[in-house]
């Protein structure tokens, strides 16, 4: 089975910096695309970044990019975003998700995700 867990996510001050982890099992890892998607009050959901198997690919939203870096340590099979210049509009609830194996695509499409974790908050105030 399939299990994605998240956390680091927090009420932070516009401007701050957060980093979000995913611990997974249940897969060869470093057999997965992985994804962050992120859940703001009001909206659809939302692809943040998403990263290759081998991390050589990355790809951001233009609403995080130059702001976020996502990063995977396969050893640790874990996701990482780094999220630095926090506003208010990034709060959400914040994913961690992959497809189904095989799953190679670096994709911000929240419909190709079958395995998504719990989710983490994040809340930035003004």
């Amino acid at each position: 089975e399939v299990q994605l867990v998240e956390s680091g996510g927090d009420l932070v001050q516009a401007g701050g910096s957060l980093r979000l982890s995913c611990t997974t099992s249940g897969l060869t890892f470093d057999e997965y695309a992985m994804a962050w998607i992120r859940q703001s009050p009001g909206k659809e959901r939302e692809g943040v970044a998403g990263i290759s198997t081998t991390g050589s690919r990355t790809l951001y939203a233009d609403s995080v990019q130059g702001r976020v870096t996502i990063s995977r340590d396969n050893a640790k099979n874990t996701l990482y975003l780094q999220m630095n210049s926090l506003k208010p509009e990034d709060t959400g609830i914040y994913y961690c998700a992959t497809g189904r194996w095989p799953f190679k695509t670096v994709t911000l499409d929240p419909r190709r995700y079958a395995y998504w974790g719990q989710g983490t908050q994040v809340t930035v105030s003004p």
